[in-house]
């Protein structure tokens, strides 16, 4: 089978399978890293990077770019106590833009929508069976919880695709 080069095709075709992500720019809070694949833990939840710099993609959703809410979480900061990626996550503001690099050298660019602080049990508030493509980030918030590990907030950017 023979393919045509063209660009309008290129990008119908970037438009309905996007390569996997593979890089996250958010250049207002200095961000530029790699998207690591990730899945579910025994427990259920979402896997995160084992380091601080990194983000993770929850491989079980959409991709960055197709139709649904793509979700990307990333650390607010490490186990030593070092910044993590998204440690200024909390600065962007509506209107803010956000890249996403992927595997067919495709960039998909989302704008800020709003952010939302949750409990636990809020991962239903950020998929969306949606026509449009959204990319929502996640990272800690609120306080420590030595006995859990954790903190006891996420922090929630809901973006939208720019077109």
């Amino acid at each position: 089978m023979k393919f045509q080069n063209s660009s309008k095709q290129t990008q119908e075709a970037v438009k309905t399978a996007p390569g996997s992500p593979i890089r996250l720019i958010i250049p207002k809070i200095n961000v530029d890293t790699l998207i690591e694949d990730m899945g579910v833990t025994a427990t259920g939840t979402m896997e995160v990077p084992d380091n601080a710099i990194n983000v993770g993609w929850f491989k079980l959703g959409p991709q960055p770019g197709q139709r649904g809410s793509a979700i990307i979480a990333g650390h607010f900061d490490g186990k030593n106590g070092e910044k993590g990626v998204f440690t200024d996550l909390d600065k962007l503001k509506k209107g803010d833009q956000i890249t996403i690099k992927d595997t067919n050298g495709a960039s998909f660019v989302f704008i800020v929508r709003e952010i939302r602080i949750y409990d636990p049990g809020y991962a239903n508030s950020v998929f969306s069976a949606s026509e449009s493509a959204h990319l929502n980030l996640i990272t800690c918030d609120g306080v420590w919880d030595g006995a859990k590990k954790s903190y006891d907030k996420r922090l929630v950017v809901f973006t939208d695709i720019l077109n």
